[in-house]
């Protein structure tokens, strides 16, 4: 299975558009509609240099009367004015309608894109940097939404014109048309040439720009530290490779385009000679019935001939974009998620709080086992702590739980249900996860507690936040539960989002709380208020906890002590402190002998 940051797979253009044309269908008949439009609009524009050579003959043909040629130049000159009035009032709803058909695309299209993204596992998701993940949602998509209101159609109308003016060079002098036809060859081969280099140039433009974002999002994040540690200067350079890179890749990319163009440019100059040469020889020719208003009706198609090519190689400069940012983005859609619902998964309507580890094994790379056989059972309502050295695989066994990973070997059970055969969303929503970094959203605290769900009342809020802790600092505030949180929760503390994102679990009343290192970066202030509300919540659900603090534990039903992916021991605070292992050792780190001294014998099971 191909890996999440495994951004490189190139795409045939064939597969590109067929994909890219398969977000189109539900707007097809906008889209036909958009099509007469610019059918309409082509006719008229070959219209204007046949009018002005049928002038051009009419004011020279010296059979006709002055007024015959003024009411003749009149009623041309009014057809010539109705033309370009109704043009202009179709191109006007053409256009409309494209942008509304390209910004429905381009908003299915980020949706996708986002929805697959929260549809794949953590550790997909952590193997990319953020920065590259709101490229594919935000740079790429808007490439591809002026691929949609923009290049696409205005290939297809160039196209078309250049078929129509074809015809109407045939119908004006088919010999002449003939020599012209001689150049598109040439014009053939330099646009094989150019789409060979453009896609590869952009697509060293469109990798280069996610590393400056990816670099960006890392380190604006990170600028504190970065800061601390006086690595500016280090820093600076980091971004000016990046930089420099990405200017390279843009210089690159208008090279191929500079040299394409003028290409064209002199291709259609050579075709403008041609035209003059040969023309002008078939208008003094009395053999020829070619007049001298047709041959500028004439050189004007020729001009409008090589204009659509002209365009049509910018056009196809930006396909060549959008296509390489739809590649980037189908390669996001295309990552399978590696964790997903078996077809035959169950809703859990209740969770009693008994999990059960049955011999399970579980590695995040090949040959590197992280949780070696590990067996145990948690019954519901017990307060069961882990404890051991960090790396251990005391979070793992948490994430297992939750499903962020899926094992290699064994079963875990809920409720004697493998987890497996469980939806991942049902049994989620059983879950209540406190973890040691709190991430709060930018909003207000209220929003923060009940992530946004606005159905859910201020009332039970303020009660979730009452039970745990969380208004002893939250009434302080000037404006309480709508204080504005600020990204990441910058303006408060450790142990304040701490209690926060307490009161956000409770608030949706868990059958089992999770705990992973909640307490290590506090005071000892709300440590306490912390304590008093963990107390609380053992009476409410099954409680799972990972701490390095052993006095947040030491009331816990059960302890487990990790070593190396396996456990070593098990059982009751003053029971492992008797048995004098792993757990006796941990705790000496943190508290003096002589506490140590009257402690009941109870047996440990090893």
């Amino acid at each position: 299975m191909k890996d999440f940051k495994d951004f490189t797979r190139e795409r045939s253009d064939k597969e590109v558009i067929r994909r890219l044309a398969a977000y189109i269908k539900p707007h097809k008949k906008m889209f036909i509609i958009v099509l007469f439009m610019m059918a309409f609009s082509l006719l008229v524009q070959l219209i204007p240099p046949l009018l002005i050579g049928t002038v051009i003959d009419s004011i020279t043909d010296e059979t006709r009367t002055l007024a015959e040629k003024e009411s003749r130049l009149l009623m041309l000159s009014l057809i010539f004015l109705f033309l370009i009035i109704s043009a202009n009032v179709v191109v006007f709803f053409q256009n409309y309608y494209l942008q509304r058909i390209g910004q429905r695309i381009v908003k299915t299209m980020r949706r996708e894109v986002y929805d697959h993204i929260t549809d794949l596992a953590i550790g997909q998701i952590n193997e990319v940097p953020v920065g590259k993940l709101v490229t594919r949602v935000t740079n790429d998509t808007n490439t591809i939404s002026e691929m949609y209101t923009n290049v696409a159609v205005n290939l297809i109308r160039n196209f078309l014109f250049l078929i129509g003016i074809l015809i109407m060079l045939f119908i004006l002098n088919w010999r002449l048309t003939l020599y012209v036809i001689l150049t598109i060859p040439l014009v053939v081969i330099a646009s094989v040439i150019f789409r060979k280099f453009s896609r590869a140039s952009y697509r060293r433009v469109r990798a280069n720009v996610s590393e400056v974002n990816a670099f960006l999002s890392e380190n604006l994040s990170g600028m504190k530290v970065t800061q601390i540690f006086n690595q500016e200067d280090k820093k600076r350079r980091e971004f000016q490779d990046r930089n420099t890179n990405l200017r390279n890749s843009y210089l690159r990319e208008i090279l191929v385009f500079g040299i394409y163009r003028p290409t064209i440019y002199g291709i259609s100059m050579l075709g403008v000679i041609i035209v003059l040469f040969f023309g002008v020889m078939d208008v003094i020719d009395p053999m020829v019935a070619f007049s001298a208003g047709m041959l500028f009706s004439y050189y004007m198609y020729i001009g409008d001939f090589f204009q659509p090519i002209q365009q049509m190689a910018e056009q196809f400069n930006m396909l060549q974009n959008a296509f390489a940012s739809a590649e980037k983005i189908f390669d996001v859609l295309d990552t399978a998620p590696l964790i997903t619902d078996e077809s035959d998964a169950i809703d859990l309507q209740s969770f009693s709080g008994s999990i059960e580890f049955k011999d399970v094994w579980f590695k995040y790379v090949e040959d590197e086992w992280v949780l070696k056989g590990i067996s145990f059972k948690v019954n519901p309502g017990d307060t069961v702590a882990f404890v051991g050295a960090t790396g251990s695989g005391k979070t793992t066994i948490l994430s297992l739980i939750v499903r962020n990973y899926d094992i290699q070997k064994g079963q875990i059970l809920i409720d004697g249900i493998d987890i497996r055969r469980i939806k991942r969303a049902s049994l989620r929503q059983h879950i209540g996860q406190m973890l040691q970094d709190v991430f709060l959203f930018s909003g207000t605290i209220a929003d923060n507690i009940r992530l946004f769900d606005n159905e859910l009342a201020l009332e039970d809020v303020k009660a979730s936040s009452e039970y745990v802790g969380a208004n002893t600092f939250i009434d302080r505030l000037p404006d309480q539960y709508d204080h504005v949180v600020l990204e990441r929760g910058n303006n408060f503390s450790s142990g304040q989002r701490q209690l926060i994102s307490f009161a956000r679990a409770i608030l949706y009343k868990p059958s089992l709380m999770i705990l992973d290192e909640a307490t290590a970066n506090i005071d000892s202030e709300t440590e306490a208020l912390i304590q008093q509300s963990l107390e609380k919540m053992m009476n409410i659900s099954t409680m799972l906890v990972v701490a390095h603090r052993l006095s947040t534990i030491q009331h816990a039903d059960h302890i487990i002590v990790m070593q190396k992916g396996e456990i070593k021991e098990s059982g009751t605070h003053q029971a492992l402190l008797r048995h004098k292992g792993l757990y006796y050792n941990l705790y000496r780190l943190q508290y003096e002998e002589k506490e140590l001294s009257d402690q009941p014998t109870e047996k440990v099971f090893a």
